[in-house]
């Protein structure tokens, strides 16, 4: 479990496991949170029992296991409704999925990561990691590198501290370096591509969401097998790609979307 940092006090620290919690994707035991956890075990149960007691996770007296609460799924609801592109987007992307016929992703920032917050599949699904509600990583798919491109360079710099460079595959950049020197490429040309580097055989073309002032609202993608297309096939949605994401923009500050938030150089938001 990633510890919360020092200046976030007990909030910090409960909403840190109540990310432990979802992390496990399952209901889970006390034990097993106490032996990813970072607390001493007093302090883990104490929290425990605190979030639970506000609804915040429920726990299931048969099993002995705790899952994300009633009150956490209402609160992540209106956060869909309000903070999210995914409402404003829905529509476009159903006529955007309908003329091309392809597998697309809407995706955001969240504190440097790609949060996918809404996908399209054809009618033969592409088995990939990449889920609505999933976060990933942004220096190695094309959505997340379309949007790191467009952060002001102080913002930029703080995403990138929060990468892992983890190699998923030979096509994964190793650093800062070269991925900084591919966003220069992806903001002159207004797209980029996944090359097979989050995972082998899934490539995509990706373009930016942006506010008329160039603030970066989210990304867009369309993807696919490398058993059924090249990235040339891909490069040819980009107009289609870059005219949906105007719509979505334009729709998203008719309604005054909350820009989304981003890391400052002390790894903070604003």
């Amino acid at each position: 479990m990633a510890p919360a940092r020092g200046g976030d006090g007990t909030v910090g620290k409960a909403l840190a496991v109540l990310d432990q919690v979802a992390g496990f994707g399952r209901p889970v035991r006390f034990s097993e949170l106490l032996d990813r956890s970072d607390f001493p075990k007093a302090t883990l149960y104490r929290f425990v029992q605190q979030l639970t007691n506000q609804g915040m996770l429920a726990y299931d007296d048969d099993r002995q296991t705790y899952t994300p609460g009633v009150r956490l799924v209402r609160l992540a609801h209106a956060a869909w409704a309000q903070s999210s592109l995914a409402p404003i987007a829905r529509p476009h992307l159903d006529a955007l999925a309908a003329t091309l016929g392809q597998t697309l992703h809407l995706a955001q920032l969240d504190h440097g990561q790609v949060l996918y917050v809404d996908k399209r599949n054809v009618d033969t699904a592409v088995d990939m990691f990449s889920q609505a509600g999933k976060v990933g990583p942004a220096y190695c798919t094309g959505v997340g590198k379309a949007m790191l491109a467009w952060l002001p360079e102080a913002e930029l710099a703080a995403a990138l501290e929060r990468q892992a460079f983890h190699r998923f595959t030979e096509a994964t950049h190793r650093g800062p370096e070269s991925l900084r020197r591919e966003l220069e490429g992806i903001r002159a040309n207004g797209y980029g591509f996944d090359r097979e580097e989050h995972e082998p055989g899934i490539i995509c073309a990706a373009v930016p969401i942006l506010s008329r002032s160039g603030r970066v609202l989210g990304g867009l993608s369309v993807t696919a097998t490398t058993a059924k297309a090249n990235l040339a096939q891909l490069e040819r949605r980009v107009p289609a790609l870059q005219d949906t994401a105007r719509k979505i923009a334009e729709e998203a500050e008719a309604w005054r979307f909350p820009e989304a938030q981003t890391c400052n150089q002390n790894g903070g938001s604003r």
